[in-house]
């Protein structure tokens, strides 16, 4: 029986871990799983002996204002690997904390596999030599990704995107209006603020100024909010009572919503992803603090933040940074996607290459295979 140790830090790693963990239920089921997660994890039979809830940190500066937590949690994690011994540490996205986990691991003898591994193609290519140096496999998602941690010296198996076995609808669009008591005759707008507390104060208020100006010129617009696992509900609501716009909070079927949706304002993340292999056309925005910001722009290698974007290797959905995040803007990107059918279909012709390019379905079972490869070899699965 394989013990595996799995540590994710928000709600997307969340998802993935979940998915990961029943991949690797379904081919060895006395596996035993625990470690850092959600409810999604703790769903799919992780052990989760710390919730990730109000985990959700970005940026420089916010970082480093929660260190002594994170210390704190680091160290706990520390100890219970030495109790517990597991056979591998898997550590998906988060990597920040995870990189610094997977450090402690090395030196206690416990192979890492890295999976949804640091952005390496947009940080620059030194950190892909820190990775390939811990790690023992890197299972990568992106081809490009691959190629860069190869180059730097890391074990890779390049695995394809989890998206394309996660993202599926569970009914037919005209079945999700019913679901969702939504007209199939007006148009659909989703909020995707983020699964961070941090992102929902900078992102949620201007959407819904940006709703207030939509409303304004299509009264019978309907705006949708999935609330992630890791937010509460009340918080969103307080957050809405102070906007004159109508929106409805769900909390399942998400990727049905999506279906159904002409096109959604998301913060810039996996979501974005999510939605452009449903054909979404979508306003990505995104806004931190000022430090962060300015960091970012000088450590940052590529011309653009957001993942459909990146894959298509040009624009193809509107990015709004900092400055530019305002319901002004948005509203100016947004209507014309919500009145312009020709404009709407250009961009869901560009969004069905975002999903050509990330290759074939199967990502998560591959990525049991690799991981029980590293639990059950002596030499980490580099053979």
């Amino acid at each position: 029986m394989s013990k595996i140790m799995i540590s994710v830090g928000e709600a997307s790693g969340d998802l993935h871990g979940a998915s990961v963990a029943r991949a690797l239920k379904a081919i060895q089921p006395d596996v035993k799983l625990f470690g850092m997660g959600g409810q999604a994890m703790l769903e799919a039979g992780v052990d989760i002996v710390y919730d990730i809830a109000d985990l959700g940190i970005i940026g420089f500066v916010e970082v480093i204002k929660n260190l002594p937590r994170l210390f704190r949690l680091r160290d706990t994690l520390a100890e219970l690997m030495e109790r517990e011994r597991p056979d591998v540490l898997v550590i998906i996205d988060y990597p920040g904390f995870n990189m610094k986990l997977a450090k402690i691991a090395k030196n206690k003898g416990i192979p890492v596999v890295s999976y949804i591994s640091p952005s390496v193609w947009a940080w620059g290519r030194g950190r892909a030599k820190e990775v390939a140096e811990t790690v023992q496999k890197v299972a990568a998602i992106f081809p490009f990704e691959a190629d860069v941690y190869r180059e730097a010296g890391a074990n890779v198996a390049f695995v394809g995107h989890p998206l394309l076995d996660i993202v599926k609808t569970t009914m037919a669009q005209q079945e999700a209006f019913e679901y969702f008591s939504a007209s199939s005759e007006e148009p659909v707008v989703l909020l995707l603020p983020g699964s961070r507390q941090q992102e929902i104060t900078n992102l949620l208020p201007v959407m819904l100024e940006t709703a207030e100006k939509i409303a304004d010129q299509i009264p019978k617009c309907q705006f949708f909010l999935p609330i992630a696992s890791t937010i509460s509900r009340e918080m969103i609501q307080n957050i809405i009572s102070k906007y004159k716009v109508e929106v409805i909070l769900t909390k399942d079927r998400t990727y049905d919503l999506m279906n159904m949706a002409h096109i959604a304002i998301a913060a810039s993340g996996t979501v974005t992803l999510e939605a452009a292999l449903l054909k979404l056309p979508t306003i990505i925005i995104y806004k931190t603090a000022m430090l962060t910001y300015f960091l970012g722009k000088i450590l940052v290698k590529i011309p653009y933040i957001s993942l459909p974007n990146i894959v298509a290797g040009r624009k193809i959905v509107p990015e709004l940074l900092q400055y530019a995040v305002t319901a002004d803007n948005i509203a100016k990107e947004a209507m014309p996607l919500l009145m312009e059918p020709t404009i709407h279909k250009a961009v869901v012709t560009d969004l069905e290459e975002v999903r050509r390019k990330l290759g074939a379905t199967g990502a998560v079972h591959r990525v049991a295979q690799e991981i029980l490869a590293v639990a059950q070899s002596p030499l980490g699965g580099s053979l």
